[in-house]
């Protein structure tokens, strides 16, 4: 089978371009013989070099692209569309009216779609809910990555397409090495408590940086690690305020030697590290409508102790004790859970277990595994209806 991935992807720094090419790993992990290509949305100003695997490249904003790129991939050999949908990604404002360019897109395509949906606001916009039955409507299959993201597609939107719910991949880890990592990373004998992903406000690191001095009450040897990079975006904007930021609130707080930056954009392998020498994994999120969180995912998957405030993603995963769940904007909380696990590794220990058990199952090989069953199913359902169409003659 062909499959033509339509995303944002690497080496771009994107989160739905890191995720599309895990995934289609995933895939071919799953059947080594599926070839994958890909049209990369790039953004305004871009000029990136992609390796062999990007057939096509899409201008992001302009609908123009779109189309060529649909009309493209129509004629080309590819049995299915993999589409990874962010509403940035496909469409821009214009005088006050979103312009859809999934639309447009899934319009001129005439190959048969899947469409995930990484972003599934429970309160949308009307524009949002317009563009998102667009989707649905064009697409032979839609795919979201939690339950919770299925009931607002059928409630909220009125989706009549039942969604798949597949749920967010992780990489296979195996949760060993902690001390020996430790070592390697410059941080024996500390108390590692860790955030990781592209730094911007959305995140709420400053919640737990104010946590700091209730943590260290509790765990002296405690130490924040905050890893990655400024988001690209934001930093285009505002250079490196809000980290700059972070470390005023830290020196505030008297906690400038608990808090340790790592500036850089990781590699899988070099996250996984920082992962496994945590002992806790925070994500203390600011927006209670995230539907999905890749970060989140990847400590489950290392089979971390987590704490996180109860955006919809982490309400959902990390129910039946698989972790803590804090307040919005709640340092105090913070503090209580955090340090509460670091006093007690009993508990540390059942939460580690139960985090890895559950992540075991959302493997990418797993999840590629799904993924390429549901293309299958759609090419096979197009197959069939075009054979059983009926053949107009003079």
């Amino acid at each position: 089978m062909r499959v033509a991935f339509v995303s944002s992807a690497v080496p771009r720094r994107c989160g739905i371009a890191t995720f599309t090419a895990d995934l289609a790993a995933g895939v071919r992990m799953a059947d080594p013989a599926v070839r994958i290509q890909f049209a990369a949305i790039d953004e305004p100003f871009a000029a990136r070099t992609y390796g062999s695997t990007v057939a096509w490249r899409i201008a992001q904003e302009d609908p123009a692209s779109y189309a060529a790129a649909a009309r493209a991939i129509s004629r080309s050999s590819v049995d299915v569309v993999n589409l990874q949908h962010e509403f940035g990604l496909y469409g821009v404002w214009q005088d006050g009216r979103y312009d859809d360019h999934l639309r447009v897109f899934l319009d001129a395509c005439t190959k048969p779609t899947v469409t995930t949906f990484h972003t599934v606001p429970p309160i949308p916009e009307p524009w949002m809910l317009a563009a998102v039955r667009d989707a649905a409507d064009r697409s032979a299959a839609i795919v979201v990555m939690s339950a919770t993201g299925a009931r607002l597609l059928r409630e909220v939107y009125g989706v009549s397409k039942v969604p798949v719910v597949i749920e967010h991949g992780m990489p296979v880890i195996e949760p060993r090495g902690r001390r020996r990592l430790k070592r390697a990373l410059a941080m024996e004998d500390r108390s590692v408590i860790s955030t990781f992903g592209l730094v911007d406000p959305r995140k709420g690191l400053e919640h737990v940086v104010e946590a700091m001095p209730g943590i260290l009450a509790k765990d002296p040897r405690a130490l924040y690690l905050v890893i990655g990079q400024t988001h690209p975006e934001l930093q285009k904007r505002q250079g490196e305020s809000y980290r700059n930021s972070l470390i005023e609130t830290a020196r505030r707080v008297g906690v400038t030697g608990s808090l340790r930056f790592v500036n850089e954009y990781l590699t899988q392998g070099e996250i996984v590290e920082y992962l496994l020498a945590s002992d806790v994994y925070v994500t203390p999120y600011l927006d209670p409508a995230q539907i999905t969180s890749g970060t989140l995912a990847y400590a489950l998957g290392a089979g971390k102790a987590i704490v996180s405030t109860p955006y919809l993603h982490a309400s959902e995963v990390l129910a039946d004790g698989r972790g803590i769940l804090v307040p919005f904007r709640d340092p105090a909380a913070i503090a209580a859970a955090v340090g509460g696990i670091l006093k007690d590794p009993v508990r540390k220990r059942a939460l580690e277990e139960r985090a890895y058990a559950y992540g075991r199952a959302t493997t990418w090989p797993a999840i590629g595994a799904q993924v390429l069953t549901l293309m299958r199913h759609v090419v096979a359902s197009r197959e069939a209806a075009d054979a059983a169409a009926p053949v107009l003659t003079a």
